[in-house]
Order: C-alpha cells, then sequence, then structure tokens
C-alpha cells in the first residue's frame, strides 16, 4: 500500500470510528432526581434548629464546663490507698532496644547501652505522690512537706491541686496519666520517693487514722 493510499485508509477508519462513537443508544432506563437532601444543607438546617431553641447554646456550655473541669480536676488515677508500711528500690537504668544514629547514618549508640539517669543529674527534691480527695492523705503530706522545708515536691494523683496550692501557697503539682507513677513502678499511696545512691527509694507510707482539719504544711 501506498502512503497516500495509506493516509486515506487510516482517515475512512478514524472517521467510521468516529461515527460509531456518536451513535445514540436510546434511553436505558428511568431517570430520577436526587431525593436525599445536600449534606451541609442539612447539617447548617440542624445546627439553626438547636440555635433557635437554646440547644446550641447549652451545648457550648457543657464542653465548656467539661474543659474547665479537665483542667481543674484531671482524672484520678486508680491506686489503692497503702494498708501497711513497705519500702522498696527501683532503678532506673534503662537499655536501648535499637542504635541510635544521626543524620548521616553514624552509629552513636549501640543497641544494648546501659544508662542510669542518676549517672548524670541527682534528684535534688523527693517526690510525695498522694490522692487529694483523702483527707487523711493530704493531713499526712501536709505533714511531711512542712517538716523537711521545702526538699518534698507534692504530686497528686487525685483530687485538685488548685484547691491545696490555694490552701498551702506552694506549687502542686499532678500527674496526669500516670505517667510518673508507671516510670517509677508506684502501685500505692502515699509514697514518697527519694534518691538513694544510684536507685530511687519508695517509701509506702499508711495515712492517719483521723485527719486534722485545716492542716496547712
Amino acid at each position: 500500500m501506498t502512503r497516500i493510499r495509506y493516509r486515506w485508509w487510516l482517515a475512512a477508519v478514524l472517521a467510521a470510528g468516529a461515527g460509531a462513537q456518536a451513535e445514540s443508544l436510546g434511553v436505558i432506563g428511568p431517570v430520577y432526581r436526587i431525593a436525599e437532601e445536600d449534606l451541609l444543607a442539612m447539617i447548617e438546617r440542624r445546627l439553626r434548629e438547636k440555635e433557635a431553641t437554646g440547644e446550641l447554646a447549652r451545648l457550648r456550655a457543657q464542653a465548656v464546663e467539661r474543659g474547665r473541669q479537665a483542667v481543674l480536676r484531671p482524672a484520678p488515677l486508680a491506686l489503692p490507698v497503702v494498708q501497711a508500711p513497705r519500702t522498696y528500690h527501683v532503678d532506673p537504668t534503662y537499655v536501648l532496644d535499637k542504635n541510635i544514629v544521626d543524620a548521616t547514618g553514624r552509629l552513636l549508640f549501640a543497641a544494648g547501652t546501659r544508662a542510669n539517669p542518676l549517672d548524670i543529674v541527682s534528684m535534688p527534691r523527693k517526690l510525695l505522690f498522694f490522692d487529694g480527695r483523702d483527707a487523711r492523705q493530704v493531713a499526712l503530706a501536709a505533714q511531711l512537706v512542712g517538716a523537711q522545708a521545702g526538699a518534698v515536691k507534692p504530686v497528686l494523683t487525685g483530687g485538685s491541686y488548685l484547691d491545696l496550692m490555694r490552701r498551702w501557697r506552694m506549687p502542686v503539682y499532678f500527674d496526669q496519666r500516670g505517667l510518673l507513677v508507671r516510670k517509677l513502678s508506684i502501685a500505692r499511696v502515699p509514697a514518697l520517693v527519694s534518691q538513694e545512691g544510684k536507685r530511687l527509694r519508695i517509701d509506702e507510707m499508711v495515712p492517719p487514722v483521723a485527719a486534722a482539719s485545716g492542716v496547712t504544711p
């Protein structure tokens, strides 16, 4: 086939194909209008309805109050009260489970490396973990904090740290989500954590039977 005849043949094929694509296939089935309400329109309509009835303002107020209570009174930790005094030690040494490298891939610390934070920094103050909802534990904490003159840092596992800060006129902390009690293996409160050599000493103390009223550290 010559080049000219080939061009004519290709043009005919393309024209035939174009004509085939433009052929009407008829009606396949009935066509219906969309009956569902637009999602954004539905959301906007419902918000306007809740705003008109005052429900939206109530929901906003509830959300604000939940946030306020989460700050003022964080979720308490489920720790039982000490029933008998006990002292044990925790070794804070940790072991790397993988290699630590820099941005270029150079090895900094190999897997299996052991490190003890107490080799680098010391623990200048003791940590006292207690439940601020228990008046007996609060009384014991006030006694220890007052007797050791700034050497004890109070850490709540439940209750309002702001209430104690106002009463004691000193910083009071809260172990949110139990990060510290898990790291220090604290299972009961009140518990006093102090450094003893290269280990941490945990003293579980039994709170007094009756708490004094109006105790301040």
